[in-house]
Protein backbone atom coordinates (compact mmCIF):
# COMPACT_ATOMS: atom_id res chain seq x y z
CA UNK A 1 0.00 0.00 0.00
CA UNK A 2 1.38 3.77 -1.06
CA UNK A 3 1.53 6.08 1.58
CA UNK A 4 2.73 9.23 1.22
CA UNK A 5 3.61 11.34 5.14
CA UNK A 6 3.97 14.84 4.93
CA UNK A 7 5.84 16.91 7.83
CA UNK A 8 7.93 20.17 8.57
CA UNK A 9 4.29 22.64 8.72
CA UNK A 10 3.22 24.87 11.29
CA UNK A 11 3.08 28.13 12.07
CA UNK A 12 5.72 30.93 11.21
CA UNK A 13 5.61 34.81 10.70
CA UNK A 14 5.50 36.82 7.42
CA UNK A 15 9.09 36.59 6.06
CA UNK A 16 9.93 33.21 7.61
CA UNK A 17 10.93 29.71 6.48
CA UNK A 18 9.92 26.25 6.65
CA UNK A 19 10.53 23.11 5.07
CA UNK A 20 8.13 20.40 4.16
CA UNK A 21 9.30 17.19 3.58
CA UNK A 22 7.62 14.26 2.06
CA UNK A 23 8.35 10.04 2.67
CA UNK A 24 6.85 7.99 -0.20
CA UNK A 25 6.12 4.43 1.34
CA UNK A 26 4.83 1.50 -0.63
CA UNK A 27 6.34 2.46 -3.93
CA UNK A 28 8.40 -0.39 -5.61
CA UNK A 29 10.15 2.12 -8.16
CA UNK A 30 11.89 5.49 -8.51
CA UNK A 31 9.13 7.58 -8.92
CA UNK A 32 9.36 10.07 -11.82
CA UNK A 33 7.34 13.41 -11.03
CA UNK A 34 6.38 14.19 -7.84
CA UNK A 35 4.35 17.37 -6.62
CA UNK A 36 3.07 19.81 -3.83
CA UNK A 37 0.01 21.28 -3.93
CA UNK A 38 -1.96 23.73 -1.92
CA UNK A 39 -5.53 24.36 -0.40
CA UNK A 40 -5.99 27.73 0.35
CA UNK A 41 -9.35 30.09 0.38
CA UNK A 42 -11.50 27.48 -1.23
CA UNK A 43 -9.10 26.70 -4.24
CA UNK A 44 -6.49 24.09 -4.88
CA UNK A 45 -3.42 24.57 -6.83
CA UNK A 46 -0.18 22.87 -8.02
CA UNK A 47 2.49 24.75 -6.41
CA UNK A 48 5.80 22.75 -7.41
CA UNK A 49 6.92 20.16 -9.51
CA UNK A 50 10.00 17.49 -9.93
CA UNK A 51 10.19 15.52 -12.40
CA UNK A 52 13.22 12.92 -12.79
CA UNK A 53 15.28 14.80 -9.86
CA UNK A 54 15.79 17.26 -12.15
CA UNK A 55 13.66 19.40 -13.93
CA UNK A 56 11.46 21.75 -11.53
CA UNK A 57 8.69 23.88 -11.87
CA UNK A 58 7.11 26.18 -9.46
CA UNK A 59 4.17 28.25 -9.53
CA UNK A 60 4.21 32.09 -10.60
CA UNK A 61 2.53 32.98 -7.11
CA UNK A 62 5.89 31.07 -5.68
CA UNK A 63 8.50 31.43 -7.46
CA UNK A 64 11.89 33.08 -6.72
CA UNK A 65 10.79 31.98 -2.92
CA UNK A 66 9.91 28.34 -2.77
CA UNK A 67 12.56 25.40 -3.62
CA UNK A 68 11.27 21.69 -4.68
CA UNK A 69 13.88 19.26 -4.17
CA UNK A 70 14.04 15.49 -4.16
CA UNK A 71 15.80 12.46 -3.23
CA UNK A 72 14.47 8.98 -4.95
CA UNK A 73 16.78 6.93 -3.21
CA UNK A 74 15.18 7.55 -0.49
CA UNK A 75 11.48 8.59 -2.38
CA UNK A 76 11.37 12.03 -0.45
CA UNK A 77 10.33 15.13 -1.46
CA UNK A 78 11.12 18.44 -0.17
CA UNK A 79 9.73 21.82 -0.37
CA UNK A 80 11.82 24.53 1.09
CA UNK A 81 9.50 27.91 1.30
CA UNK A 82 11.33 31.38 2.35
CA UNK A 83 9.87 34.71 2.32
CA UNK A 84 6.38 33.21 3.37
CA UNK A 85 3.59 35.71 3.31
CA UNK A 86 0.09 35.58 4.93
CA UNK A 87 -1.15 34.23 1.63
CA UNK A 88 0.95 30.85 1.82
CA UNK A 89 -1.58 29.85 3.97
CA UNK A 90 -2.86 26.69 3.46
CA UNK A 91 -3.12 22.55 3.49
CA UNK A 92 0.18 21.32 1.58
CA UNK A 93 -0.12 17.96 0.06
CA UNK A 94 2.38 15.88 -1.24
CA UNK A 95 1.45 14.04 -4.36
CA UNK A 96 3.19 11.19 -6.85
CA UNK A 97 0.70 9.53 -9.78
CA UNK A 98 -2.53 9.01 -8.52
CA UNK A 99 -0.90 8.96 -4.84
CA UNK A 100 -1.99 11.78 -2.30
CA UNK A 101 -0.76 12.80 1.46
CA UNK A 102 -3.20 14.05 4.34
CA UNK A 103 -1.70 17.11 4.11
CA UNK A 104 -0.28 19.35 6.49
CA UNK A 105 -0.97 22.95 7.78
CA UNK A 106 1.04 25.66 7.28
CA UNK A 107 0.06 29.16 8.65
CA UNK A 108 1.97 32.63 8.20
CA UNK A 109 0.59 34.85 10.77
CA UNK A 110 0.94 38.75 9.22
Amino acid sequence: QVQLAESGGGLVQAGGSLRLSCVASGITSNPYTMTWHRATAGKRELVARISNGLRTDYADSVKGRFTISGDNAKKTVYLQMTSLKPEDTGVYFCNVGIHWGQGIQVTVSS
